[in-house]
């Protein structure tokens, strides 16, 4: 990307009227409002975690705050909600929608409620303690124009050696107008220790319509507690996406992360995960697939500070017509972490001669003793592959795209929550012309059968 073409005119969101809220709320707000307006936005491309983003469709737009409208959501809810499959809970444009959603049968153990109820509620004090304690305002721009205008947002608590067995799932309900507007979620989980659960973060919105979303996750991870995390993206494809996710995980604890964007015109994913505690374990696996002129740039950090802690990343890319996709994914060992065993994959498969790839995997490591490896691979479909198929009585395009269905099944198949791994095949049998129940049959573990 030509630095002239980075360089538009910066247009600032209008900052809303938020309602009243506890002193150390407000402290927050203006303190990120103060962030974002010394900052701007991170056009500048001597900031090398920015400098290959397109931030245009951001930048050259004065964003309105988006408000709540249930109504325009029940339809895009009735389409993407799990039903009885997950407990429930709805934000549209940010803000809680009380009418949809299913929290009826939450165990015991599990609060799910609004960030600001929760903020002066019975949990305030953990709120406090932990909300913007992560996803600091000077961490990146984006991070500091959510907590600027911290308002509505979901709060998941989870207490000690509960058990949650049905997913949670978090519906992100986007309802532009005919005004560009912007959406602030943020969300945020903490689970005590020894306590295990999965948590669902769907953005959807209708299939056109100019928005911009800009969320934040803080999650929280105790002690010998499991976090099956994921975020599915399948936004509308003029909507602007940028995601924060902080994890913070303790000892003897698994995150594990699933990070899938199929929507948006252009979607930044910025994933960072500290093993915070010996043998502490994290994996984060992503899957991009988008067409004509999308953009995904997804930037992850696996940070251990302590001895003993594996992890492993593996990031699948699938680019046609004129797509762009980043990957910049790092490793960093402190010099304490001895005995670290860390793996890295990125894989990008071009379906046409247009789309790009620019992938960096990295390693930081202080300490000596460690396992650590990286590797990235970026090309064509298997000529091999695809003349094989072609003798089976397939024609060119049918053997494409059941390769690449298998290409991205290496990620989907480790997807153990069944309504989320059955809406990214059926997108990508509807995309590709394949048979609509085409499916995953053999499920496996977050590690396996990956070459690093």
């Amino acid at each position: 990307m030509l630095a002239a073409e980075k360089k538009s005119s910066s247009k600032k969101p209008l900052m809303p009227n938020l309602p009243a809220a506890p002193n150390w709320i407000e402290s927050l707000r203006a303190a990120g409002k103060k962030r974002f307006e010394e900052v701007g936005y991170p056009t500048d491309d001597k900031l090398e975690a920015w400098r290959f983003t397109d931030l245009r469709g951001i930048t050259s737009v004065e964003w309105k705050p988006a408000v709540a409208d249930e109504g325009a959501a029940k339809s895009i809810f009735d389409q993407y909600s799990y039903g009885k499959s997950a407990h429930e809970i709805v934000l549209t444009n940010g803000h809680l929608a009380r009418s949809l959603g299913h929290l009826l049968d939450l165990p015991a153990g599990v609060t799910v409620q609004s960030l600001s109820d929760a903020a002066s509620g019975p949990h305030a004090e953990l709120v406090r303690k932990h909300l913007a304690s992560r996803a600091k305002a000077e961490s990146t721009p984006f991070v500091a124009l959510n907590q600027a205008n911290l308002n509505g947002g979901v709060f998941v608590h989870v207490k000690a050696y509960t058990y949650v067995k049905k997913p949670i799932h978090i519906l992100l309900i986007a309802t532009p107008d005919e005004v560009p507007a912007v959406n602030h979620p943020r969300v945020l989980v903490v689970v005590e220790p020894s306590a295990t659960c999965t948590i669902v973060k769907s953005f959807v919105g209708p299939k056109s319509g100019k928005y911009f979303t800009n969320a934040v996750s803080e999650i929280i991870v105790g002690d010998h507690a499991t976090v099956d995390h994921y975020k599915l993206n399948q936004e509308s494809l003029d909507a602007q996406h940028v995601s924060s996710i902080e994890a913070h995980i303790g000892k003897q604890s698994q995150f594990i992360d699933h990070n899938v964007t199929l929507g948006s015109a252009m979607t930044r994913n910025d994933i960072t995960v500290k093993l915070n505690g010996e043998a502490a374990y994290s994996v984060l696996n992503g899957l991009t697939i988008i067409s004509g002129t999308q953009f995904v740039d997804n930037h992850t950090l696996l940070e251990h500070a302590y001895p003993n802690c594996p992890s492993y990343e593996l990031y699948k890319h699938v680019l046609d017509g004129k797509s762009q996709g980043i990957f910049k994914g790092k490793i960093f060992v402190h010099d304490v972490a001895q005995k670290t065993d860390a793996k890295q994959a990125s894989k990008t498969l071009l379906l046409s001669d247009d789309a790009q790839m620019n992938a960096q995997p990295a390693l930081e490591i202080y300490a000596d003793d460690v396992k650590c490896t990286h590797g990235s691979t970026t090309g064509p479909v298997d000529e091999a592959m695809l003349f094989y198929l072609e003798t089976r009585g397939l024609n060119r395009e049918q053997s494409k795209q059941l390769l690449t269905y298998a290409f991205a099944a290496d990620v989907t198949r480790r997807i153990k929550v069944e309504p989320v791994r059955a809406r990214i095949e059926s997108w990508m049998a509807a995309q590709q012309g394949l048979p609509q129940d085409l499916r995953i049959q053999e499920l496996g573990s977050h590690d396996d059968d990956v070459v690093y």
